[in-house]
């Protein structure tokens, strides 16, 4: 009786958490790997390059005051949002809060490129990035063991072979 109410629960949360955890881990996976291909390329400008050759320099305290900065700097564009909201702007104050946290993400993690190796120098944050990563790579990991995931991950690449056929017949018959 109670091995079947626990499995009976934990489908049950299955069937709560994998749609969102999967969300979760596709959207991180997918937008952190293109926004880094947008930064690197920005980062080669040449004024930026300049900039990002300062920041490798910085001690650990400045290099962790710039790593925080861009959190910070969303706040105002938060304030405008909800400012556009009240006065009932509602598109646009969402696009405003998407748009300004895609740029803050893009410029953190940029900067966490670029300042990790200094940031690390700080017995507490080397603590807290080992520690970040190990529970984000058990949850990856636990979230992509289960069915559910394994079976959209499936139809995903079955989707990407059939694009893949349709653009390479389409390339061919243009020809």
């Amino acid at each position: 009786m109670m091995q079947s109410m626990k499995r009976h629960l934990e489908r049950a949360l299955e069937l709560a958490i994998v749609p969102l955890a999967a969300a979760i881990v596709f959207f991180e996976q997918t937008l952190i790997r293109y926004l880094n291909v947008l930064t690197e390329a920005f980062g080669r400008w040449p004024p930026v390059a300049r900039l990002e050759a300062r920041l490798v320099k910085l001690s650990p305290w400045p290099a962790l005051f710039t790593f925080v900065a861009p959190s910070i700097l969303i706040l105002p564009i938060k304030v405008i949002a909800f400012w556009l909201a009240l006065k009932g702007h509602y598109l646009t104050a969402l696009v405003s809060v998407i748009l300004g946290k895609l740029l803050a993400t893009a410029i953190l993690a940029r900067l966490y490129r670029i300042l990790r190796p200094t940031l690390m120098q700080l017995r507490w944050f080397a603590w807290a990035d080992t520690q970040f990563f190990y529970w984000r790579d058990q949850a990856y990991a636990f979230v992509k063991s289960l069915p559910a995931w394994q079976k959209a991950a499936a139809a995903v690449q079955s989707m990407k072979v059939w694009l893949t056929e349709l653009l390479s017949s389409v390339l061919r018959r243009a020809r």
